[in-house]
């Protein structure tokens, strides 16, 4: 599949049902922790705010989820759909991890989404804050999906 070509379906404008299958299979491509894989759901110019980072090409998204995913290990994450409309979706999330010396952490966030016709996001604006936790305070359990 050529980049011209590659579609990422449901296609908005988006009915509850097909916004919610749109935040499950993000939900499921974010847990593999695949930069490659989760890359390709973005146009080549998607415009990124994660945090205090801003960027805007398909690239620097796989750099920095492999950055992300470098540092945080344990990584389990779980998406709610907050609002939709047209072409877009607003997501409230929670993930969990933890640092190389093993202090976990609990990520809470929303993010605004916008699509493309083809189903690829074009825009992604998120606001995280983290919290320490101990691990028995862990809420997000199991091992990643294998498959998306």
């Amino acid at each position: 599949m050529t980049a011209s070509t590659h579609e990422r379906p449901p296609f908005p404008p988006f009915s509850l049902e097909t916004a919610r299958e749109k935040v499950q299979k993000a939900e499921d491509a974010w847990n593999t922790c695949d930069p490659d894989r989760v890359a390709l759901a973005y146009t080549e110019d998607s415009v990124w705010r994660n945090r205090s980072e801003f960027f805007s090409d398909r690239s620097s998204i796989r750099e920095f989820l492999q950055r992300k995913w470098a540092q945080e290990h344990g990584y389990r994450l779980k998406k709610e759909l907050w609002a939709f409309t047209g072409n877009r979706i607003a997501v409230r999330f929670m993930y969990e991890w933890h640092n190389d010396g093993g202090q976990w952490f609990r990520s809470h966030g929303n993010e605004l989404w916008e699509f493309d016709p083809k189903g690829l996001m074009c825009r992604r604006e998120a606001s995280i804050n983290d919290e320490a936790i101990e691990p028995h305070q862990r809420q997000l359990y199991g091992s990643p999906p294998t498959s998306v």
